[in-house]
């Protein structure tokens, strides 16, 4: 078994970051605590518990966050499993929680993100999601992967961007709807009264070195990229992509991520 690296950002909110060792993809999952349910952003990169074992890290924290927390009664505290888009690497563990009492996961089709979410204007529309005193804004995503979202957590100011944004290869599958995208986050962040101070992606590829990634299946990463990007990082995606074509193989490289088409 692989154990986790376990960062609480917040009181309420936890990274858990799935093990090199488990998976070279290592992506990160979020916990987002409130006083009705708790929200997990994606379940990883495998459904093997004995691999990375997700639903034992689930149970866990959510175990340590009641006891700290006395005060919400509900029980068996309910779970809502969703998803920054539907790329196997993000969904694999969702039969792990599945049979959990009290949990909801959520389809990975556009038409499930949609319908479960209740958007009207998708992708155009933001949504809310109300956690329990606790709101987070749900923003359509598409352009990496057709059902994609990003998270925003008021409490934290952290913008969820799970594929789309991230210190490492933003591979474009649709380049307008992924323009359009950035378009919408820039927006959003100009316009939130609850400021976006940071966006968390969903992996690391990138080097210390400005430009340079670790290639695809590397294990170890010793001199990686912190996963935290400062909001202004949605400007120089959006200015990247004047340059960024639509032809097999295009690609352009900055210090922090490298567009890439997919």
């Amino acid at each position: 078994m692989n154990d986790p690296e376990i960062t609480w950002l917040s009181p309420d909110t936890v990274q858990i970051r799935q093990p090199k060792s488990s998976h070279w993809e290592a992506p990160f999952l979020f916990l987002l605590f409130g006083r009705a349910r708790v929200l997990l952003i994606d379940t990883g990169a495998t459904g093997d518990e004995r691999v990375f074992p997700l639903r034992d890290t689930v149970e866990t924290l959510t175990d340590t966050w009641l006891r700290r927390n006395p005060v919400v009664f509900t029980r068996p505290y309910p779970l809502v499993v969703a998803h920054s888009h539907a790329h196997r690497d993000h969904i694999a563990g969702d039969a792990l929680l599945a049979a959990r009492p009290g949990t909801t996961v959520v389809g990975t089709t556009p038409a499930q993100v949609i319908a479960f979410f209740g958007f009207r204007s998708w992708p155009d529309e933001t949504v809310e999601f109300d956690l329990g005193q606790r709101i987070v804004d749900v923003i359509g995503g598409p352009g990496h992967e057709p059902s994609a979202v990003a998270f925003f957590d008021r409490e934290t100011g952290i913008l969820f961007t799970g594929d789309t944004v991230l210190p490492g290869h933003l591979y474009v599958r649709d380049r307008s709807q992924y323009v359009a995208t950035i378009e919408r986050l820039q927006r959003f962040r100009d316009a939130s009264t609850a400021p976006v101070r940071e966006l968390r992606g969903a992996h690391v590829e990138m080097s210390a070195t400005p430009g340079v990634v670790y290639p695809p299946g590397t294990i170890d990463q010793p001199d990686e990229l912190p996963l935290a990007l400062a909001p202004r990082i949605l400007d120089r995606v959006r200015s990247a992509l004047d340059e960024f074509g639509d032809e097999p193989g295009a690609r352009v490289v900055r210090k922090r991520f490298i567009l890439a088409a997919d």
